[in-house]
């Protein structure tokens, strides 16, 4: 299997319950809920994406033609010491990864997390899930360590109220960047802080690499 990867980066996890851990960012290019153009968009299910997973093109990006080139890519990008901890993103990663390159990324003593719409069931091995559903997706991965939900979405069936049942360790709120926006995207803050107030099983996460001038 080609794999074809938007770009490899090491930074801070900014958002939920890593927030602040160094990891690799692996970002894998194509998504299955909106085509990365412009002229989608207002078309797409998912229709407030901030990322550009098109193309091969970003820093560390390329297409890799096993399992193995693309760890060792990864792994270049780890300083030392402390745990490595890789985070495969995307666009969606459940398109491209698959159990071997979660068993070449542990073979380098990688714990394996990954950030999905929760569209496609994640394979055995990963170390950490985190599913964040978008518009009217159906959600086929119902567990894992958290659940992310950018809020508020306009359609009814994101509400939060719809997710308290499944089988998440943790529960986060984050404010919803509205491109281009930002006096809206500012007003979300508040309202995902009330209503974490009003149902303490949600926390709040905001995108703190952001704020810091992280990628």
């Amino acid at each position: 299997m080609t794999y074809a990867v938007k770009e490899i980066y090491l930074t801070l996890q900014g958002e939920g319950n890593h927030t602040g851990r160094a990891a690799v960012f692996m970002r894998f290019a194509g998504c299955n809920l909106w085509s990365g153009l412009e002229r989608d968009r207002d078309e797409a299910v998912c229709q407030f994406c901030d990322t550009d997973f098109i193309g091969v093109d970003g820093p560390g990006g390329g297409k890799f033609k096993t399992a193995d080139a693309l760890a060792e890519a990864v792994a270049a990008k780890w300083p030392g010491g402390g745990k490595p901890y890789v985070i495969c993103t995307g666009g969606e990663p459940l398109l491209q990864l698959d159990a071997t390159l979660i068993d070449a990324f542990h073979a380098r003593g990688f714990e394996v997390g990954i950030e999905t719409n929760g569209t496609i069931a994640a394979p055995a091995g990963l170390d950490w899930i985190c599913v964040s559903p978008k518009g009217t997706a159906s959600l086929v991965q119902t567990r894992g360590n958290e659940l992310k939900l950018v809020y508020p979405q306009k359609e009814s069936e994101v509400h939060p109220s719809r997710f308290t049942t499944l089988a998440f360790n943790h529960f986060y709120l984050q404010p919803l960047d509205v491109i281009g926006d930002p006096a809206q995207t500012a007003a979300h803050v508040p309202s995902a802080a009330a209503y974490c107030l009003a149902h303490p099983l949600w926390r709040l996460s905001t995108q703190t690499h952001k704020l810091i001038g992280l990628p």
